[in-house]
This record gives C-alpha cells, sequence and structure tokens, in this order.
C-alpha cells in the first residue's frame, strides 16, 4: 500500500472556502435584516397606535361642550374601544381647562416640555410605566367659557413591543429559512461547478504512472488553463524523463564497444613479444583510450546541455567573451594551440546560457581541430539579417552533402578516427535549437570549410526567460 503524503500544512479545500465565505456573507446579511426589521418593526407598531391614540383623543375633543357655562366632558366608548383591544396595556387620559385646571381624568398625568398648540406625539413615565401620549387642543368661544381645552390620551408600550417583536420574529424567520435555502442551493451549484476539478483529478489519478501522455477531458474554459498548464507540465516531464532513458541507453550502448576493443587491445599487447607490433598496439590503445575519454566528457556534457535547456534561466552575455572562454579551455585539455580567434569591436550580446554556447563552442573547435586541418579560427560577428554568429574556420576540404545531411545527428562518428565521439556537433545543433537558432555550414570562397550557429541578437529575446516558461 502505497503510505499517503503527510497532512501537515496542507490548504483548505476550494469548497470549504467558500463555504466559509458565504456563510459569513449570509451571516451579514442575515443581522442586517435583522436589525432592519427591528426598525420597521418599532415604527410600524408606533405609527398603527399612534393613529388609535390620535383618533381617541380626537373623538374625546369633539364630545366637549359647554352646558349652562360649564365645560361638559362625554367621553365616548368607542373612544377607547379600538386602544382597549391590548388587554394588557393600560390608557390614561386627562381633560384641562382654559385656567389649567384639570377637568376630568389623572390630574397628575405629566405633561411636554413642548407648549405648543399643534397636536403632539411624545413619550413619558406615569405610574411607573413608560407610556405614549399625545396632546390634542380644542378652542372654544363661548361666553362662559373661552380659550384651549387641551386633551391628553396615553397608553402603556406593552403592546407595541409585542407587535414590534412579532413582526422581528418573523422577519427573523424567514431569513433563517431564505438564508438557509440559499445557502443549500449555493452549496449545489458550487458542487456543480467544481465538478470538472473532480474529472481533472480522477483523470490524473486513474493514469499509470508511466503514462506522461497529455489527457483531453471536458472542461469549461475557466478549467482549461489548468489542463493545459498540467499537460505542458507532463510534456516537459516526458521529455526529461525520455533525455534521461536516452542518455543511460546511450552511455551503455556506447561505452561498452570501445571499452571491449580497448581491453582486446590490452590483451593483445600483453601477450605480443616484438617490439614493432607492441608499439602499434599501444598506439592503438592510446587511440581507445583517448576515444573513451573523449565519449564519457561528450556524454556527460550532453546530458548537462539537455538538462539545462529546461531548466535555466537566460540571461543577457556577451559572445566574445563565449568565444575567449572556450578557446581558453581549449587550450587547457590540450590539443588546440592553433586556434586563432577573430572578435569584433563592438559586444555581440545574445539571450542564452553561457555554459551551454560554451560548450558549444568547444564542441565546435574540438571538431575542427579532428577533421579540419589548421589554421583553426574561432569568430563571432552579427550577420546581414541582424542575428549573431559563433563558428570555427578551418582550411580543411569539409563535409560532403551526406554528412551536411546528417548534421546534428548523434554518433553520427567518422570511422577513420577511433577518437570521434560523434556527437560534438549534436550537442552544437542541441545548444541552437535551445537558443531558438540554427547550426549552419559554409564553404569559404579562398576555400575552407565553416561550421557555426546563428542564434537571434538579445534585442529579439526577453531578458529574464527560461526554456522551461517557454515551453
Amino acid at each position: 500500500m502505497t503510505p499517503s503524503l503527510p497532512s501537515a500544512g496542507r490548504s483548505r479545500s476550494i469548497a470549504w472556502r467558500l463555504t466559509l465565505l458565504l456563510t459569513l456573507l449570509l451571516t451579514i446579511a442575515a443581522a442586517g435584516t435583522v436589525i432592519a426589521a427591528l426598525s420597521y418593526g418599532q415604527t410600524a407598531a408606533t405609527r398603527a397606535f399612534d393613529r388609535l391614540l390620535t383618533g381617541a383623543a380626537l373623538q374625546i375633543a369633539e364630545r366637549i361642550s359647554v352646558v349652562e357655562g360649564e365645560t361638559v366632558v362625554d367621553i365616548p366608548l368607542s373612544a377607547f374601544g379600538l386602544l382597549s383591544l391590548a388587554s394588557e396595556d393600560r390608557i390614561f387620559y386627562r381633560i384641562i381647562g382654559p385656567d389649567g385646571e384639570t377637568i376630568t381624568g389623572d390630574e397628575s398625568f405629566p405633561l411636554p416640555d413642548d407648549t405648543g398648540d399643534a397636536p403632539l406625539l411624545y413619550d413619558t413615565e406615569f405610574s411607573g410605566e413608560a407610556v405614549r401620549a399625545i396632546r390634542m387642543q380644542r378652542f372654544l368661544a363661548e361666553r362662559a367659557v373661552r380659550g384651549p381645552i387641551t386633551v391628553i390620551v396615553a397608553q402603556t408600550l406593552r403592546a407595541r413591543s409585542e407587535l414590534a417583536n412579532e413582526i422581528v420574529a418573523r422577519a427573523v424567520i424567514g431569513v433563517i429559512i431564505a438564508g438557509g435555502v440559499t445557502l443549500a442551493l449555493a452549496l449545489l451549484a458550487m458542487h456543480l461547478a467544481l465538478s470538472p476539478l473532480r474529472r481533472v483529478e480522477r483523470a490524473i489519478l486513474a493514469r499509470d504512472p508511466k503514462d506522461l501522455t497529455p489527457f483531453s477531458t471536458s472542461t469549461p474554459r475557466e478549467v482549461e488553463a489548468l489542463v493545459a498548464a498540467i499537460n505542458r507540465f507532463m510534456a516537459r516531464l516526458d521529455k526529461r524523463v525520455g533525455a534521461m532513458q536516452d542518455f543511460v541507453a546511450d552511455a551503455a550502448h556506447q561505452m561498452r564497444t570501445p571499452i571491449t576493443a580497448l581491453r582486446a587491445q590490452t590483451e593483445l599487447a600483453m601477450e605480443e613479444d616484438d617490439p614493432d607490433k607492441l608499439k602499434t598496439l599501444q598506439r592503438r590503445i592510446r587511440d581507445r583510450a583517448l576515444g573513451v575519454s573523449r565519449l564519457t566528457d561528450q556524454l556527460l556534457s550532453h546530458a548537462l546541455v539537455t538538462h539545462r535547456a529546461d531548466s535555466v534561466t537566460l540571461e543577457q552575455i556577451d559572445l566574445r567573451r563565449v568565444a575567449v572562454e572556450a578557446e581558453r579551455e581549449a587550450r587547457r585539455t590540450g590539443g588546440a594551440d592553433g586556434i586563432e580567434l577573430d572578435l569584433p569591436a563592438d559586444p555581440v550580446m545574445v539571450t542564452g546560457d553561457a555554459f551551454s554556447l560554451r560548450e558549444a563552442a568547444r564542441n565546435l573547435i574540438t571538431n575542427a581541430l579532428a577533421h579540419g586541418k589548421p589554421p583553426v579560427v574561432l569568430r563571432v560577428s552579427t550577420t546581414r539579417d541582424g542575428q549573431a554568429l559563433i563558428a570555427v574556420h578551418d582550411r580543411g576540404v569539409g563535409m560532403n552533402p551526406g554528412q551536411v545531411q546528417r548534421i546534428g545527428q548523434r554518433f553520427a562518428r567518422d570511422g577513420s578516427n577511433p577518437q570521434s565521439a560523434g556527437l560534438g556537433l549534436a550537442i552544437v545543433a542541441e545548444v541552437a535549437e535551445f537558443h531558438q537558432g540554427s547550426i549552419e555550414t559554409a564553404t569559404g570562397k579562398d576555400g575552407g570549410f565553416e561550421v557555426g550557429i546563428v542564434v537571434p541578437l538579445a534585442a529579439a529575446l526577453p531578458a529574464t526567460t527560461s526554456k522551461g516558461d517557454a515551453a
């Protein structure tokens, strides 16, 4: 059973985050709705009962009259009929004459601070309870009584509070039901919306670990970028694995033959007594040893160039510096004493990997020394179409058309040279492709042969990209 990865530090799922966000938003919306419902309930209850108070005060004011010089108040039962529907509330009233004396009612009931003539609704306390009251005036113009008659009607707030609470309770119940339904529908929609991601997950988990081919599944447009990114990654991984497998296979195949030949010639040398034949065998052993060394060096160089082509970050570099370092390294490894440099006065800037370009130049030098004739010139220049060129020129006859056609193929050995590994120009071709360029050959007007790589100048490529990003 394959052990599962540790869950420490695992981030929350998209569904969990969306659920939390939706719950938070619905909670805020519900709280706002409850606050609004509470305000509305209190306002609605206040307006409804204020109308009842106003109606009762009007009925009482209309039944005030003057009989034989005295103010008579005939309070109708209908004035308190509607107010009495609130059975738990208490009702108070007070009638005050023009002289400020209480005609009837509770003479201790408080008056408002406003002494105006307009009807006034106000809140106060009486008998230890909060009440809502209305003050209304009627002017009498009789001979015996002349002036304003003040009518005050009040009611406690119990029914108002109950009505406001009932409105809020119903609003809260509605909000809870609506919020629950909304959350359930949102979770269902989220489940359906995230189903393409689950299909991608199932498609990946169902694949064989060795299957690195791109996969296709029906996804919405928003998920296509994710699928494309996965496929690009799988393509890069497949390329990396393929390169590693090719390297292992090539190393196993290419190293076996020269090592076997080297061992056979060593055994022959051990049994040979003739000095001339022994010297010949020693030269062959030396050539085979140099070939094995060269093959090993180029195999490792090829593997490293392949790896860097998929991972290294490109930088702006001067090809003149690359040429100088390649020539210096070729001299240090030996056999490159006859090489010359032909460099321009101005920098030739390209965007690339200095190591890979240096390896390409070093292999161009080695190839010219092995197969060409001196003098060997390593030159850097710019072409007419605005590209950079780094090439090696020698006085040899160069390649025939068949060899030019096979240029860049791995292990295209020259059978006459046992020291040839057949990887030099393959490395050069891969470096050229990595830098979006090409490998080119030419025959000089005055004889000789030239092979090199042409790459874009720095202005033609972004300076901070890598081959892996472009894949």
